[in-house]
């Protein structure tokens, strides 16, 4: 699974995507002058002229438990100039996804952060160059320190790309840590997850033990030592942008939503 999605990730750029790129999206033009936050049933939507917001798709009503959140949702609809660009509206996006693939989703979410988790990202470390062994010891070990510490459990960290099994009482026990967790922060897990390549790291930054910006460091150790080599491409530092982007998002959304279980 980690591999079909990291390859879907890496590569969504490449051939018919990159042509379509290239050809000028007629984007949809503003129909709407006044934004606004209302309580609904189930919490709050952003309005649109008075008129409550659906999802694109299915039509699903936007409701959100956290007026915070509505109210980011409707900064970025108000944002948006004579076109809208949903690039340009994440937190949006990542709702109306969450809305659109239903409360059946939530098992299927679960058990993807956990198959991350068995082959995660810092647990698969490079032999040479000295540099990246370094930087991986430095920024990854902590962080698997800290997880299982907080979690109590254990990880098998290996040398090389050869699958490594881990125990399974760590992978039961991180799929515990998920199990109450809603429909909108589960979505926004999956989300960081993906984009960081890393179940542990998302586990990690929804309960506290790292900030977003060392998470974000962590995933990108390789990347990093790479592009000090070599530099970075401009195609590859706006998908970096791009993924930032929405890993904001992300994180933005695990924190509303955690202001609210605080209260």
């Amino acid at each position: 699974m980690r591999d079909f999605v990291e390859d879907a990730l890496n590569h969504r750029d490449d051939g018919y995507g990159r042509a379509q790129r290239l050809i000028k999206r007629e984007l949809p033009k503003r129909f709407y002058k006044e934004t606004g936050v209302a309580a609904v049933e189930g919490g709050y939507t952003v309005t649109l002229d008075g008129r409550p917001t659906r999802t694109p798709g299915n039509k699903t009503p936007v409701a959100v438990p956290v007026v915070d959140l509505a109210e980011a949702m409707a900064a970025e609809w108000a944002g948006q100039g004579e076109r809208i660009d949903a690039e340009t509206m994440p937190v949006v996006r990542l709702v109306n996804s969450a809305l659109e693939s239903g409360s059946e989703t939530l098992p299927a979410f679960r058990e993807e952060v956990v198959k991350y988790a068995a082959s995660d990202l810092l647990l698969y470390r490079a032999d040479s160059p000295r540099e990246l062994v370094a930087e991986q010891e430095r920024l990854w070990d902590d962080a698997l320190v800290r997880a299982a510490r907080h979690f109590g459990v254990s990880f098998q960290p290996t040398i090389g790309i050869l699958h490594q099994p881990q125990p399974e009482a760590t992978l039961s026990r991180l799929g515990e840590m998920l199990a109450a967790e809603g429909l909108l922060t589960m979505t926004a897990l999956v989300s960081i997850t993906n984009l960081t390549g890393s179940g542990i790291l998302a586990l990690s930054l929804r309960h506290q033990l790292l900030e977003p910006e060392d998470v974000w460091v962590r995933a990108h150790v390789d990347e990093d030592h790479q592009a000090r080599l070599w530099g970075m491409d401009e195609e590859a530092a706006l998908r970096r942008t791009k993924r930032k982007a929405e890993f904001d998002a992300a994180v933005a959304v695990l924190e509303f939503l955690g202001e609210e279980r605080g209260r």
